[in-house]
């Protein structure tokens, strides 16, 4: 029975390390709030909400499949190469849905505060989703490679996001692209950062992106973990 307990505390240690609860909480008031306007409006208009909030769970996921390998085999650093490469190529998922905000307008007989509540609420929980699952893979990186490359894997990661931001929002490229048309997406990729002066978008919004993306991570990391979660 102890030994059940102590596995257990394990758990519940690990899960709370890397925010689980706070994203269920999040993504829990987030649906609740699409239901009661599907049950108010009887309309599904922001039915899409729900399935970007379903993608930005992938990273998170495989953020805490990685950071399980880790902590279960600390030495086996190839283990972690195959949710690394899962979660870097879902990641931009999480904080893309604050470009949904694009389509916030009027839509009766929902009140527009009711839809900009809705819409922060489905932004702040794929912001949520990133700054955890970008803290649980530096973190392993960190433990590898040490702080000043965990740093750099993080700066390296929100860059590549913003440029992830606008490729899904402006392009309409997805992450499973990447696997299914890669020769494509890469000649994008290549054209745009060839011609800079052509494609000042491009530049403009991965920046702004990756700025923002930064400061909530500082602001949302700066409080470190207390020593019970730690251990």
């Amino acid at each position: 029975m102890t030994h059940v307990r102590k596995q257990l505390q394990t758990i519940q240690t690990f899960f709370a390390r890397h925010g689980l609860f706070p994203v269920i909480f999040s993504t829990a008031l987030a649906i609740g709030l699409f239901a009661a306007r599907v049950a108010y409006s009887r309309q599904w208009t922001f039915i899409f909400l729900v399935w970007n909030l379903f993608l930005a769970w992938i990273p998170y996921l495989a953020a805490l499949w990685a950071a399980g390998i880790h902590q279960r085999y600390p030495r086996r650093w190839w283990a972690t190469f195959a949710p690394g490469i899962l979660w870097l190529a879902f990641f931009p998922n999480a904080p893309y849905i604050i470009t949904d905000f694009l389509h916030l307008s009027a839509r009766p007989p929902v009140p527009m505060w009711f839809d900009i509540g809705l819409l922060a609420t489905f932004a702040w929980s794929g912001l949520f989703l990133a700054v955890f699952s970008l803290r649980a893979m530096q973190h392993v990186v960190r433990s590898f490679l040490g702080q000043p490359a965990s740093w750099l894997f993080v700066l390296m990661t929100l860059g590549l996001s913003g440029l992830g931001v606008y490729m899904g929002r402006f392009l309409r490229w997805n992450s499973w692209d990447l696997l299914v048309q890669p020769k494509a997406v890469l000649a994008d990729i290549v054209f745009r950062l060839a011609h800079p002066f052509s494609n000042p978008g491009t530049f403009g919004v991965s920046i702004l992106f990756s700025a923002f993306l930064l400061m909530c991570y500082l602001t949302l990391t700066a409080i470190p973990p207390n020593s019970a979660q730690q251990r």
